[in-house]
């Protein structure tokens, strides 16, 4: 599985990686509202977005990768921990988010997330935080407050559940980030992804009536959009941002994912003719700027290198 390169070596491809998921999640969250709009609610959206997502990432690996899909017994409840208050929680509290909130709020909400990474880093964690990264992740989260175009929003006028329930969304997704790094010591990337969308499939088929999202009527535009989620703003973004974590450590890849709202606010420029104001422009090189830090540092020193191989072969904490 994917370590960290050698001390002094940039992993390049991990940030690529990073980028291409924050690239496909730039649209799922406009298809989200979309499909609001149409009456499909929150839950039966995470309902549907997780249980088909499970489905054809089993089929991929199935046909063409089934050893992937070997765990140890005994890890299965680090699995579920993950699942559950991990992949669950972040598809929930971002879809439930940007059904109450101005979807910009909640893209910054959730952004929120190398935030609390770096706080866990700085004060619970025994790997500590270089000064280069630190500063990677205020220019992120800066530069993602401006171009989101969040100056432009009263904060207060927003609904405040949906402003409480945002800044759980950047918990959540700061937790599964760190969590899931874990599980990548002993497991592929797609073996952990797979099985963290498998057990919140499982909760939300228990939590809601099972497959009760599946009995509505959908028309062939909103399967397409519902499609769309399930392979490009969830399957491939969440493998491809676990292998991003794998070799960029969990800070790293949250800063560089912060990308998505540029990605979504240049889309919105070329495709829908929206304008960029002057500081959006701004913000969003503030946020290349933080990748661009990221990436001539070295990703660890010697020690850090040599800690985080003798972890590979320990056994994934509980």
């Amino acid at each position: 599985m994917p370590l960290p390169e050698p001390p002094g070596l940039i992993p390049r491809k991990g940030y690529i990686y990073v980028v291409i998921a924050a690239l496909l999640w730039a649209g799922s969250g406009a298809a989200g509202k979309f499909l609001f709009n149409r009456g499909v609610t929150p839950l039966e959206l995470v309902q549907l977005r997780v249980t088909l997502s499970t489905l054809c990432l089993l089929m991929f690996l199935l046909a063409l990768k089934p050893r992937l899909l070997l765990i140890s017994r005994k890890d299965f409840l680090y699995f579920a921990v993950l699942g559950i208050t991990g992949m669950a929680m972040v598809q929930f509290t971002y879809l439930y988010t940007i059904s109450r909130i101005n979807v910009a709020v909640a893209v910054l909400l959730e952004y929120l997330a190398p935030i609390f990474i770096a706080c866990w880093y700085a004060f619970a964690a025994p790997e500590k935080l270089t000064r280069k990264t630190l500063a990677g992740v205020v220019l992120s989260v800066a530069g993602c407050y401006l171009a989101v175009g969040a100056y432009n929003v009263d904060l207060l006028s927003q609904n405040r559940v949906g402003i409480m329930v945002g800044i759980t969304a950047g918990l959540s997704y700061g937790w599964y980030a760190i969590y899931s790094e874990r599980g990548m010591c002993r497991y592929d990337p797609w073996t952990v992804v797979f099985y963290a969308l498998a057990f919140a499939a499982l909760f939300w088929n228990i939590a809601m009536p099972p497959l009760g999202a599946f009995t509505r009527p959908y028309n062939v535009v909103e399967w397409c959009w519902l499609l769309y989620i399930v392979i490009f703003g969830t399957v491939v973004p969440f493998g491809f941002y676990s292998v991003g974590i794998s070799m960029v450590r969990s800070t790293r890849a949250s800063v560089a994912a912060t990308l998505e709202p540029i990605a979504a606010g240049f889309l919105a420029f070329f495709f829908l003719g929206e304008t960029l104001a002057p500081l959006q422009i701004i913000g969003g090189m503030l946020v290349i700027a933080s990748v661009i830090l990221l990436q001539i540092t070295p990703e660890c020193d010697p020690t850090t290198a040599s800690i985080l191989r003798q972890n590979s072969k320990e056994q994934i904490p509980g």
